[in-house]
């Protein structure tokens, strides 16, 4: 049976010749992961710290794909001496690596007051220090080669787990620190999560996790349903967001959203004029606010260039981590936009919502640096007007 990476129209050489390291891929996602990366052509490096797993991963990926490109290696991520034995062994195997994707973790759960610093400090180990040491080891040969991919894993916002999900969250500002010492290089970091899966380390979790929450484990998934993946799902948003790393550069993601971008469509337009099926007055409207919204973008990042060094790099990073991609490729997709409301050509789908959301982020941060109310009130006027403005253009173009 085909895997679920097959089904993105992806030929399965597009990744030949790229080495891939996964830790944690004894089993779960980062065993999916591995599978659909393999899947694409890359060669794959197996980073576990439980040597049985390893064994089986090894056997079991062999079975599927041979053993040439194959390499599986027992590695303590928060170890230096054992970073350093896997950077030796994955480049004895394969020459380079190009990809490092921050799979491995453990989850420690209980009440901040309640949780012994020993489990602060064995989370700190694997889901922090981890990702930093193979930074520190991996990075230096990309940067040189200018190419490569560094992907931290992220969680965050569940109770009773702030022992395991402060770690977590950090590795989202260890890929943004990371962006922005990449900027101007063909080497990129991002942060992908994976979402509720029902992997053995989640369900373990959920089940200590659950009960707190006054709830059985089939009530805790059967109220998380609409965000629950299965593994394979998860492991295959993991590999087709390094196939697209380029354009997730500095992003937050979640493999939910890398599956829901790159789904596979039919091909077939909805009837109307161009690709959007609006009656004329909706079509009228959707075009003059497309304009306003492109006009108002346009301005702004202008108004950027004029700005001292810090703050305008300040500014364009704030933009890109917040709205998802830098503003010219949103100038660009809202150029493309505009055309298909004139029935040039067909538009693909535009994460208007975040766009709207980083209006409201500038309004938030606006109650926080203007002390004076009036001129706050004007401000607020503006931001949520070009916020409206991105909310009905969104609203009228959603098929």
């Amino acid at each position: 049976m085909e895997p679920r990476i097959g089904k993105f129209g992806l030929k399965q050489d597009s990744l030949k010749g790229e080495t891939v390291i996964i830790t944690g891929a004894g089993g779960g996602i980062g065993y999916e992961a591995a599978r659909s990366l393999l899947w694409l052509g890359a060669n794959m490096v197996i980073a576990e710290i439980n040597p049985q797993l390893c064994k089986q991963a090894d056997a079991s990926l062999k079975g599927l794909f041979g053993g040439e490109n194959i390499l599986t290696v027992t590695c303590d991520v928060g170890d230096e001496s054992s970073v350093q034995d896997l950077y030796t062994k994955s480049i004895r195997k394969f020459g380079k690596v190009d990809v490092i994707i921050n799979n491995a973790t453990i989850a420690v759960l209980g009440q901040v007051k309640d949780l012994p610093i020993v489990e602060w400090d064995r989370s700190y180990r694997v889901n922090l220090r981890g990702p930093v040491i193979m930074a520190r080891t991996f990075l230096p040969g990309m940067i040189e080669r200018d190419h490569g991919v560094f992907v931290c894993v992220s969680s965050t916002g569940t109770l009773f787990l702030g022992g395991y999900e402060t770690f977590k969250a950090a590795q989202v500002h260890l890929a943004n620190t990371l962006d922005a010492e990449l900027e101007g290089t063909n080497v990129y970091a991002y942060t992908i999560g994976p979402g509720l899966v029902p992997t053995d380390t989640a369900k373990k979790a959920i089940g200590q996790l659950a009960p707190l929450m006054g709830m059985s484990v089939d009530e805790f998934f059967e109220m998380n349903k609409g965000a629950v993946l299965s593994i394979e799902e998860a492991g295959a948003g993991f590999a087709l967001s390094v196939v697209h790393a380029e354009k997730y550069r500095g992003q937050e993601i979640s493999s939910f959203q890398v599956l829901r971008e790159f789904e596979p469509r039919s091909g077939i337009a909805p009837t109307g004029v161009g690709s959007l099926p609006l009656n004329p007055d909706d079509l009228q409207k959707a075009q003059v606010l497309c304009q306003a919204v492109k006009s108002t973008l346009k301005d702004q990042s202008e108004g950027w260039k004029k700005r001292s060094l810090f703050e305008r790099q300040w500014v364009i990073r704030d933009f890109k981590k917040t709205a998802g991609i830098p503003v010219d490729e949103w100038l660009s997709a809202l150029d493309q936009l505009e055309r298909s409301l004139k029935g040039e050509h067909v538009v693909e789908p535009l994460p208007l919502e975040k766009l709207s959301g980083y209006y409201m982020h500038l309004a938030e941060l606006a109650k926080g640096f203007e002390k004076d109310p009036i001129k706050l009130e004007d401000s607020l006027k503006h931001v949520y007007a070009w916020r409206d403005e991105v909310d009905q253009l969104d609203k009228l173009i959603r098929i």
